[in-house]
Order: structure tokens, then sequence, then C-alpha cells
């Protein structure tokens, strides 16, 4: 079974940066084909921030992040990343990896593996 464990949150100041990072193991690690980052702020809806094909040959964000953030992922290392740029507020939110698209589009669809969560908290 594939297991994704997420590292590398935490506190920063308004304006500041974050890289997260994914760990994929078990399973088919093919799945890294398609990858993507969740948040969920307290008391919202999750929300599909970042999503890519295999060697970025499609990159995909929700608005808010645009400009901001950047996925990627290193096939030799199993690992995928989210560096997170000019981090706002707003961008406070347990942060999820995730895998396995079941249906639906790659930022609102189904997915059927997630990692555990890091938490990102900015400061204003």
């Amino acid at each position: 079974q594939v297991q994704l464990v997420e590292s590398g949150g935490g506190s920063v100041q308004a304006g500041g940066s974050l890289t997260l990072s994914c760990a994929v193991s078990g399973g088919d690690t093919s799945i890294m084909n398609l990858m993507g980052w969740f948040r969920q702020a307290p008391e919202k809806a999750r929300e599909g921030v970042a999503a890519m094909f295999t060697g970025g040959t499609g990159t995909y964000y929700t608005d808010s992040v645009t400009g901001r953030f950047t996925i990627s992922q290193d096939n030799a290392k199993n690992t995928v990343y989210l560096q997170m740029d000019s981090l706002e507020p707003e961008d406070t939110a347990m942060y999820y990896c995730v895998a396995g698209l079941v249906r639906g589009s790659l930022l609102t669809g189904l997915y059927r593996d997630w990692g555990q969560g890091t938490q990102v908290t900015v400061s204003s």
C-alpha cells in the first residue's frame, strides 16, 4: 500500500517561504504520474492547491496561489515538493499530499491516497 509522508510545515511571517515535501513509498510508485497538494483551514472546506503530471508536463494551481506556489517532483527520490513563496495569513492550513485520482478534476476531484498532513501557519 502506498504511503505518503509530508514534512516541511512550520510557522512563518507573511511574505516568507516554506517548502513542503511528500515522500512516496510502498505500493505502485507509478502513482507519481499524477500528484497533488490539498489544504484545509479551520472551519473551511478542503481545497485543491496544486497538481502535476510526471516530469512537470502539466502543472495546475488554484487561483489564489498561482504565481506564488510551485509544485515539482524528484522521481529519483520519490518525492513531491510544494515551494510556497510570498506566504499570506490566508495560506494558514493543514497541507496534505495526495495521489491516486479516483474521479473528477485535478484540483476538485476525489483522491484515494492521502498523507497525514503538515501544518503551515502564517502570521501577519
